[in-house]
């Protein structure tokens, strides 16, 4: 059965020694650690020597830290895994590790056997991590889904709010009067709603017929006039 290839990426040489001994003694001969590497630029030369399965990949490391060392890598060898491991359970190190191409966040305090199932689990192509950081980046992410559902209810709230006021608006309309009182120009409002700058235009010419103004500053001052009477 072929073995998997590990390098160890670890400024702290007593600890990457440490995962030495432990993959060879739990391993079961399926692992073999093919190098040693204490930063991030050593991590990428011995990479292309030994072009290795995995690679356990510290964060915090002179000269070149594991976030943009796994970047380098992944680029340049898309299909080699990396499993960060790490005393740093940041969100924010996960996030950059996983975005640039990680494929899981482990903390330094897991079993030995643990590790050795942990780097079995990356070289299939399973995404994995800690489980306390997974729980943390489940709720960021529930969080997240709940307050951009808040904005899209404020941000209909707001457009039926002009629509009461200004009738004659199609919702389109009111939509565009929205962004242009937020000082929006005409190509921000094409991207914000995916439609052609032309479109925009014939929208806010629409608008300025309705409400009876020749341009952006007198609609916004007609608009604020009308809001202030209610």
């Amino acid at each position: 059965m072929k073995r998997v290839k590990v390098l160890i990426v670890d400024d702290q040489e007593l600890f990457a020694a440490g995962i030495d001994i432990i993959l060879k003694g739990h391993g079961k001969g399926e692992i073999r650690v093919v190098g040693i590497a204490h930063n991030g630029v050593e991590a990428v030369r011995l990479v292309e020597r030994h072009l290795p399965d995995v690679i356990l990949m510290d964060v915090r490391m002179p000269v070149m830290d594991g976030v943009e060392a796994t970047r380098i890598i992944h680029e340049r060898f898309p299909v080699i895994k990396i499993l960060i491991l790490t005393t740093f359970d940041d969100d924010q190190y996960v996030l950059d590790a996983l975005g640039n191409g990680a494929l899981g966040y482990i903390l330094k305090n897991i079993k030995p056997d643990e590790l050795v199932t942990s780097i079995r689990a990356v070289h299939t192509g399973n995404l994995l991590v800690s489980s306390s950081i997974g729980y943390r980046l489940v709720r960021r992410a529930s969080e997240s889904a709940v307050l951009t559902a808040r904005q899209a209810v404020h941000y209909q709230g707001e457009i039926n709010f002009l629509l009461s006021h200004f009738e004659s608006l199609t919702s389109r309309e009111a939509e565009i009067l929205h962004l242009l009182l937020a000082d929006y120009d005409n190509r921000e409002i094409a991207e914000e709603l995916f439609i052609a700058e032309q479109t925009v235009r014939n929208h806010i010419s629409s608008i300025y017929s309705k409400l009876g103004v020749p341009d952006r500053i007198h609609a916004k001052k007609h608009v604020k006039r009308t809001l202030s009477r209610t």
